[in-house]
């Protein structure tokens, strides 16, 4: 019953920023983690960054000081900062959530391309 909607995919230019949002709705008991994952074409789906609901993050190596996960626990929301985008860096990103009864929810993903 608990549903993520991510925002703020598009086509950006390198090096350029995108802020991707993701709002879980329904019925919630209680998100203990969110993260970003994305999925290139021909590629397996792979974390990007999470965090936990206290605000412990991990990101994954190519992301590190560039991108910025971040919640608001009030609003069942995670963002994810994208700075100094890279060609690279283009994929549907979707967001996750797990929520403490009802188990692991996806978001339907969110484009980024980064293309000049």
């Amino acid at each position: 019953q608990v549903q993520l909607v991510e925002s703020g995919g598009g086509l950006v230019q390198p090096g350029g920023s995108l802020r991707l949002s993701c709002t879980a709705s329904g019925r919630i008991f209680r998100i203990n983690d969110m993260a970003w994952y994305c999925q290139a074409p021909g590629k397996e789906r792979e974390m990007v960054a999470a965090i936990t609901r206290g605000g412990i993050t991990t990101y994954q190596d190519s992301v590190k000081g560039r991108f910025t996960i971040s919640r608001d626990n009030a609003k069942s929301t995670v963002y994810l900062q994208m700075n100094s985008l890279k060609p690279e860096d283009t994929a549907v990103y979707y967001c996750f959530a797990n929520d403490l009864v009802h188990g692991v929810k996806w978001g339907k993903g969110t484009l980024v391309t980064v293309s000049s």
